[in-house]
């Protein structure tokens, strides 16, 4: 028999109580994924959230470095995921080995780590980053530095640019969001002329620049709320229109591109989070030493505020 969705996120409260459990979710999973989570929101704010966890089991919906992230920060805790298979290609566009590399090149730069990334990776990183505070942790860098920055290339020249720094690029992206072009732009501004363009970071510089804001998706959120305009098009994952619909019902929301649809986002189901608290399966760990590098990274980066 199927259940419904209000079947299973009625079972997957009873399971929460059972085990202990906090539901955490990114905004770019599927609305019914969101709506059945204790906490959605982005990188940074799931990280803190993680940080600060008082349950004894976090499932994590969203990626996996993201839930290497939260067992990272909460050693105690147990992390689960819904499905082992949620990976972010553009974190899989950098190694540990090859970071080791070009560290090698460059001895004496700071390694800025996007949390794109994966967990051996930000054990070699000075400090971790998000798209919301990537600016200001670059800006706290020693002026006099090379910086490095990882994976992505595209958040790596926007950060460049707004703190007016020269910084050593990975040429890493995130497939969804170069999937969005300024001819999408232009066609979406001819459609709607009275909306406002909000796109995120991680997309091409060319789509940046039509932009009347770029921000984190959280920023995104923050930015349409406090708008006095109504109709705004988005440039980024489509799965935040749900969010921004939510929380503002009398503005009007039109993606950027139908195309910005991240397919390792939407592994995760009702189905797999129930069957993963059931089953209390499958549990992301970090070994250490790399957890403990890596923790320090990330640490720093929650220090430097958005």
């Amino acid at each position: 028999m199927t259940l419904t969705n209000e079947s299973l996120i009625e079972k997957l409260g009873r399971l929460k109580s059972q085990r202990r459990a906090v539901i955490l979710a990114h905004n770019y999973q599927r609305p019914e994924v969101q709506d059945a989570a204790d906490y959605v929101g982005d990188s940074l704010g799931l990280s803190r959230q993680a940080a600060g966890a008082k349950a004894e089991v976090i499932l994590f919906c969203g990626v996996d470095f993201m839930a290497e992230t939260a067992a990272i920060l909460c050693p105690g805790k147990k992390v689960l995921v819904p499905d082992t298979r949620a990976g972010c290609p553009m974190a899989n566009m950098v190694s540990g080995r090859e970071l080791r590399a070009l560290k090698a090149q460059h001895p004496l730069a700071r390694v800025v780590c996007y949390v794109n990334s994966s967990a051996e990776v930000k054990a070699e990183s000075d400090i971790c980053c998000t798209s919301a505070n990537a600016v200001q942790v670059v800006r706290s860098l020693p002026a006099d530095c090379e910086i490095i920055f990882v994976p992505d290339q595209s958040l790596g020249d926007y950060a460049a640019k707004q703190a007016g720094r020269e910084l050593i690029l990975w040429p890493g992206y995130c497939p969804t969001h170069h999937r969005i072009l300024a001819a999408d732009i232009l066609r979406a501004r001819s459609e709607h002329p009275a909306a406002k363009v909000v796109v995120h970071p991680e997309c091409t510089a060319d789509v940046i620049a039509l932009a009347d804001h770029v921000a984190s998706t959280t920023g995104i959120l923050k930015v349409c709320q406090s708008s006095p305009a109504r109709e705004f098009v988005i440039g980024t994952e489509i799965a935040l229109l749900h969010r921004l619909k939510k929380e503002n019902p009398r503005k009007a929301f039109y993606p950027a591109s139908r195309l910005a649809d991240c397919p390792n986002m939407k592994l995760n189901t009702l189905e797999k989070m129930v069957w993963s608290l059931e089953d209390m399966v499958y549990e992301v760990t970090v070994p250490e030493p790399i957890a403990g590098r890596a923790r320090r990274a990330i640490e720093r980066m929650l220090a430097v505020l958005p």
